[in-house]
């Protein structure tokens, strides 16, 4: 099979480069940006890709690549700090650009170049970048330039390499993925013969590999992941084996504990263990405010009520098994190699004892390599319902980091009667499916109204909408304002204790989607 490798040099995108080379057909996979020429599989190889970096090329320790890469006779693409890599390393220069560029950008062509067959000029780039090419290697050429006059794409001819200083991978790039497309196909040559029924039979494999003969227990939330990991479990393994842990932490959304146990028991599920460990979870969220201690909390306290309950139901040495996605692991810095920077820890992450597990090789997690929309399209593929599959994130730690500030019953509760309103509101508008991911967030503030005739202080409750493909970037969804103040209405009213509602316009980047 013809493959692509990705070097990463700690970009927050380099799965996004892989997964849209997979969407082109052609199967990618990712390596830390360092990894000697030796230790990277020719099998197969028919193209390179160098990701981007929070790193500079003129600093000090910053990652490079094996000079031998050059010389292994097939294309590169170098994606942004990818670019002024190359250029670096073959007798260019780098500076910090008098122009820095963040966000779209429109880019025009200066010479044909077949990674641009199909592509409009003057097309609207999507850029992150402080540093630029000043001076090109010998023998390169200027293909495309941005709206500003910085090199937006070089051609490395001696090579058969090309260098583009925008980020094609992420989905506010125009023709980005037939950018992609072309280097794969047309530069690479590349068979497109990479499929979702591939992923799906190399996760089973995978899974009965790890797994052996031992049995297998999933943390299950009833999410679009946990539930696909569950449906990849019951395929791979004996439905015996599969153990499926439902633990209601109190910080699940209204109705939530009965849906999961009816998606469940369809998909064959035999073992299904039920715990409410709400109590619990509340007790050791009290009277903390720290997002990143909540998420060690929660995290931490999933294995503890795990390991309790499962000491009385099941015997012995197990696998753990997690829903965990790529997202979580780059926004946590688990990135491919050594470079990746920390945006916020995810419970199934970076938590201690998960990490122990981790290392002692017991946990199985066959999406930790995709992305929330080709989990989807695994899940159909699968025989999930359409209900699930269809339905919008939910993090792992529920609604404590909804809830700014510190957790309480009272809190949840008022948040999960919004929620359902919010959700319920758009499912009968008809704008469920046009959003990506909607959700409410409870301020720790209360703010001046009027109730009756009487003056009071309510809640402010912020409503989240966005449009995106993979949770990497995002836009605010262009809610009509009739809807908005409709929504808002309805809540105050439904709600007692809220008395302000809010919309947040914030894109993906500056802000993440979750607040916390």
């Amino acid at each position: 099979m013809d493959r692509i490798v990705v070097l990463d040099f700690g970009s927050q995108t380099a799965q996004l480069i892989a997964r849209r080379i997979r969407e082109a057909g052609v199967y990618a996979e990712i390596i830390p940006g360092e990894t000697r020429v030796s230790e990277i599989a020719r099998d197969g190889l028919v193209g390179l890709v160098f990701s981007g970096s929070p790193e500079s090329v003129g600093r000090a320790g910053s990652p490079e690549p094996d000079r031998a890469v050059y010389d292994l006779g097939v294309p590169i693409l170098g994606i942004c700090y990818g670019l002024q890599r190359m250029t670096h390393d073959l007798g260019g220069s780098v500076r910090v650009s008098e122009t820095h560029e963040y966000g779209r950008s429109r880019v025009v062509f200066r010479e044909k170049h077949p990674l641009f067959d199909g592509v409009d000029d003057g097309f609207v780039s999507w850029m992150s970048h402080g540093d630029g090419v000043q001076k090109l290697a010998a023998g390169c050429s200027v293909v495309a330039e941005s709206e500003h006059g910085v090199p937006a794409c070089v051609a490395f001819p001696a090579i058969n390499s090309v260098g583009i200083q925008f980020h094609p991978e992420v989905t506010h790039c125009e023709f980005g993925q037939k950018i992609l497309e072309n280097f794969a196909h047309k530069v690479c040559r590349a068979a497109a013969d990479w499929t979702i029924d591939a992923v799906a039979e190399k996760s089973i494999d995978s899974i009965r590999t790890t797994v052996g003969t031992e049995d297998v227990l999933l943390l299950i939330s009833g999410g679009v992941d946990s539930t696909v990991v569950a449906a990849l479990l019951l395929k791979a393994l004996p439905s015996e084996r599969v153990h499926l842990m439902y633990v209601n932490t109190g910080l699940m959304r209204k109705n939530e504990s009965e849906e999961v146990a009816g998606a469940l028991k369809k998909l064959g599920a035999e073992n299904l263990h039920l715990i409410d460990a709400e109590q619990r979870f509340l007790t050791a969220l009290a009277g903390v405010d720290s997002p990143e201690e909540k998420r060690r909390i929660i995290g931490d306290m999933f294995i503890s009520v795990q390991a309790d309950s499962i000491r009385r139901t099941l015997p012995g040495e197990y696998f753990l098994a997690q829903g965990t996605l790529y997202t979580d692991m780059i926004e946590s810095g688990r990135g491919v190699g050594k470079n990746a920077h920390v945006i916020k820890s995810h419970h199934n992450v970076r938590s201690p004892l998960v990490e122990e597990k981790r290392a002692a090789g017991r946990i199985v997690e066959p999406l930790a390599e995709l992305y929330k929309d080709e989990v989807r399209k695994l899940g159909v593929a699968l025989g999930v319902d359409e209900t699930v599959v269809k339905r919008h994130p939910f993090p792992g730690p529920g609604l404590a980091v909804r809830i700014l500030g510190e957790v309480t019953k009272e809190k949840c509760d008022i948040l999960r009667d919004v929620d359902e309103i919010y959700i319920s509101e758009l499912k009968k508008r008809g704008l469920y499916d046009e959003i990506w991911q909607a959700f409410s967030v409870l301020l720790p503030i209360r703010s001046v109204g009027v109730a009756g005739d009487a003056r009071d202080y309510g809640y402010v409750v912020a409503l989240r909408a966005v449009i995106s493909t993979d949770g990497m970037t995002a836009d605010v969804y262009p809610f009509p304002t009739n809807h908005l103040l409709e929504i808002s209405s309805i809540i105050t009213n439904r709600v007692r204790l809220v008395g302000r509602v809010v919309y947040d316009v914030s894109s993906k980047p500056p802000s993440t989607i979750e607040w916390e």
